[in-house]
């Protein structure tokens, strides 16, 4: 149901509980935010003489400005207005090409709207409302300065009644500052490898540090300076609310009803006292008190269980992560009547949950929703798109890719993707979020120089984003403990504005939590040995190779064979934390010679459902003894790049995704590859009984070895050890395993299927990492390896398709019609198979 459409038909019911006046709706849409997303106008505030009472006249002669893409960055807009070529496609972000004087320069914007009717009224407001701008911005409205927005992630709101008349043009133009350090990045490429990550723009604390360059994203020239979220314009009454927030109380371990307590702030924006009604409403809920505001005041109002019955639910339908039920949302609707008018409305959706933090017997970290341990199984994000370029459409099929993973939790690192669209998406997805502030490992950049800046965002981010269920912490820092003169100052903004989470310094110390890596390949067995401290792991990470299509579509033919030149550096792949410069003779001493594109992405598709696979099923296999967090290094990717990702830039999924949906099923059969047990993880509260596993190995050729059934249950929380696997003397060299798990009623519920073999090689010796946040650890010697080469000798096969469409769904079966192993088939739907499908 639409939220803006749910709280108009409730507004009627509301009205006449409080004797509002009728039309009410028509006064909620009076109501309604104008969005300013079109006219704007964009040029280097160099080449302008003027200034701001000049440029924010209406009819102003903006000659020669560029077309502004709003919400976007000023890089965005030079994008596409054919200034500059795409900076993530091939080597188009070099210097030599896109300038880095973009990141030292100061902006102008401007556009033109006209005023909103209900301006005409004595007792209305028009305000203009800015959600982001990075860095530091100045306002102006028809000549007028109206205020700053200082901070990347501070929200802009003016009351520009007194500057606009009904139903005229008004202007609005808006100076923007870059952040003062933006520092001078190092190039990736294969003579300097990944350089440091980060630098000196921490110092400006809460803006896009990534955006000066790491070991996964390339320095962005104007380091995503401009109006980057959305600028509307309103009207209310003499009274607004703002920030509402619903927190709940479970009677633990019962989980049969719940407490409510609703909380906003009522702001009086007149120089007279106003006395009115604040009416709220959840579904059939209805509840209210009169107010009377002095002049100028604001109050922070809370309706609480024990003076609101209707706050107390019983039987609530409850808001679950991931794989756990359903993530079940419920909409609040908060209005403000003064003299039979309404004055403002607010709707907010909000879940019905309880998050604690720990279990009995263990100091870990230990997420528990409702009552049950969750395990956090997810991914990190250094930021949502490199040039803030996050349609909501885009986002949501990034956070479906999550949810479709068994993921839930998704780490918002150094809070690089904070914006609304992110937290509603995770709400309505049911993945958590590990919400970090704005700095970076002490190695990675210097502290913010202004703290009252700091603090100022850090205060807004909490503000504004607290109401939503999928955040289960906030994080002070990554990898490093907040300075001491923020540190106790970020504390007292959580422990004032939300006392419920937990506030969790450092992304690698305190309560078993660690970061830290590996990041590089490595064979699976070694993702089995961990030490037992790192029961809440924060970052571990593997190249991940994208489809051949995805690499076709992210640089020029001339790049794509050898793999040994700055294209592929400038996407990740090279010396690093990564080991990127070694990882194609990794792969091809593990499963033969590379002669093509194709051959070297093909093997690829290979590392990175092992290594996927077992970056998860390695640690599950201690599951809550002591694990509970896994969060790769990294989920999503900033731009096309060769490492660190479950799809690639392009949203293609790659073969890490499928590796990870297999590990994280909620029940799920696996094979221990370090000892070769059959093991069963039930990541639920409930023991699985009556279970029985089918086991089949099969020789390179297809023949089938071995076919073995054993019984089990499956204790609940844990990894149930059914025993080793038997092999028979007379297998191939390269095998094949194949695991079943049946219910009591011997429906399929998890399978599994692994390649492995009895040969074993030396593999080279990793170069020294780099990179200060994830390097500096020296030389590292892997251990040995299988040899997966007679791979290359699988007889060939025939895999059909068979396709059926309905409405919006599409089922691909596939059926091996061979008798060998058809191994990691790769089914795609192209631009042209959507065409004929009519999609």
């Amino acid at each position: 149901m639409n939220v803006r459409s749910a709280g108009v038909r409730r507004c009627v019911v509301a009205g006449l509980m409080m004797g509002a006046v009728a039309g009410c709706s028509q006064s909620r849409q009076a109501l309604r935010p104008q969005e300013l997303s079109s006219g704007w106008m964009l040029t280097d505030a160099a080449t302008v003489k003027d200034g701001g009472a000049a440029i924010s006249r209406p009819g102003y002669l903006a000659a020669d400005w560029k077309k502004a893409v709003v919400p976007g960055t000023v890089l965005t807009s030079l994008v596409a207005d054919g200034v500059y070529p795409e900076p993530l496609y091939g080597e188009n972000n070099r210097p030599d090409k896109i300038p880095e004087s973009l990141s030292r320069a100061t902006y102008w914007y401007r556009t033109e709207f006209t005023a909103p009717a209900a301006a005409t009224s004595n007792d209305r407001h028009v305000w203009l409302n800015f959600e982001g701008i990075n860095y530091i911005a100045e306002v102006w409205v028809n000549g007028h300065d109206v205020g700053p927005v200082r901070g990347a992630f501070a929200r802009g709101r003016f009351d520009i009644s007194a500057f606009v008349k009904a139903g005229e043009k008004a202007a609005v133009a808006v100076e923007i500052f870059p952040p003062p350090h933006p520092g001078n990045p190092q190039e990736q490429t294969v003579q300097n490898g990944t350089g440091p990550n980060g630098g000196i723009l921490a110092e400006d604390g809460p803006t896009f540090i990534a955006s000066i360059g790491w070991d996964w994203i390339p320095a962005i020239r104007d380091r995503n300076v401009g109006i980057w979220r959305n600028v509307s314009v309103e009207t209310t009454g003499p009274v607004t609310i703002a920030d509402p927030l619903v927190t709940t109380r479970l009677p633990l371990p019962r989980i049969d009803s719940a407490d409510l307590t609703v909380s906003a702030t009522l702001s009086n924006a007149t120089d007279m006292p106003e006395t009115g009604v604040l009416a709220g409403t959840i579904e059939s809920r209805h509840f209210e008190r009169k107010l009377t505001l002095a002049p100028h005041e604001s109050q922070l109002v809370t309706f609480a269980p024990s003076d609101t019955a209707a706050l107390h639910v019983d039987h609530p339908r409850l808001w679950w992560p991931n794989t756990y039920g359903e993530p079940n949302l419920y909409p609040l609707h908060l209005q403000f009547t003064a003299d039979g008018k309404l004055s403002d409305a607010k709707d907010i959706h909000f879940g019905i949950r309880q998050i604690t933090y720990e279990v009995p017997g263990t100091d870990n970290l230990t997420i528990v929703c409702n009552g049950v341990p969750i395990i956090c199984k997810g991914g990190d994000w250094g930021m949502d798109e490199a040039m803030k370029r996050i349609p909501r459409e885009r986002l949501e099929a990034q956070i479906r890719m999550h949810q479709q993973a068994n993921y839930t939790m998704i780490r918002n690192w150094v809070g690089q993707s904070t914006e609304e669209d992110f937290y509603d998406l995770c709400d309505r997805y049911g993945i958590l979020i590990w919400d970090e502030l704005f700095q970076p490992n002490p190695s990675d950049g210097p502290n913010p120089l202004d703290v009252n800046l700091y603090l100022a965002n850090v205060r807004e981010k909490v503000l504004r984003f607290r109401s939503h269920p999928s955040i289960a912490l906030w994080c002070g820092r990554n990898e490093g403990n907040p300075p001491p003169n923020l540190d106790p100052g970020i504390a007292a903004i959580f422990s004032q504005l939300d006392p419920t989470r937990r506030y969790q310094r450092n992304s690698n110390d305190g309560k078993g939590v660690r970061s830290g890596g590996p990041y590089s390949w490595r064979p699976p067995q070694q993702y089995y040995a961990f030490n037992a401290a790192e029961a809440f792991k924060t970052e571990i990470g593997s190249v991940s190779i994208p489809t051949l299509q995805a690499i076709h579509h992210m640089m020029p033919e001339k790049d794509w064979w050898p793999l040994n030149n700055d294209d592929w550096a400038e996407h990740d792949l090279l010396r690093g934390a990564q080991a990127g410069n070694t990882y194609p003779q990794t792969i091809a001493a593990r499963y033969g010679p590379q002669n093509s594109l194709e051959d070297f992405v093909r093997e690829a598709q290979l590392a990175n459902y092992e290594a996927y696979r077992a970056m998860y099923e390695g640690r599950f296999a201690k599951l809550f003894a002591p694990v509970t967090g896994v969060i790769t290094w990294m989920s999503n990717p900033a731009q096309p790049s060769m490492v660190w990702q479950l799809y690639s830039h392009d949203l293609e999924p790659n073969a890490s995704l499928f590796a990870t949906r297999k590990a994280c099923e909620p029940l799920h059969v696996m094979l221990n590859q370090a000892n070769d047990h059959v093991e069963i993880v039930n990541t639920r509260p409930g023991a699985a009984a009556g279970l029985h596993v089918r086991a089949r190995i099969f020789n390179l050729n297809g023949s089938p070895a071995a076919d073995t059934t054993r019984n089990a249950d499956a204790v609940p929380l844990s990894a149930t050890d059914t025993g080793a696997l038997a092999f028979p003397d007379s297998l191939s060299t390269v095998h094949f395993i194949k695991l079943e798990l049946f219910d009591a009623q011997n429906h399929l519920i998890s399978d599994n299927f692994y390649w492995r073999t009895s040969r074993i090689i030396q593999p080279p010796t990793q170069p020294a990492t780099t990179g200060p946040g994830r390097g500096g650890r020296g030389r590292q010697q892997l251990q040995p390896q299988e040899d997966f080469t007679d791979l290359q000798k699988l007889p060939p096969t025939t895999v059909r398709a068979t396709l059926h469409y309905s409405q919006n769904s599409l089922t691909a079966t596939l059926t091996n019609t061979g008798q060998s192993i058809a191994l990691l088939t790769h089914a795609q739907l192209s631009d042209e198979d959507r065409e004929f499908l009519g999609t």
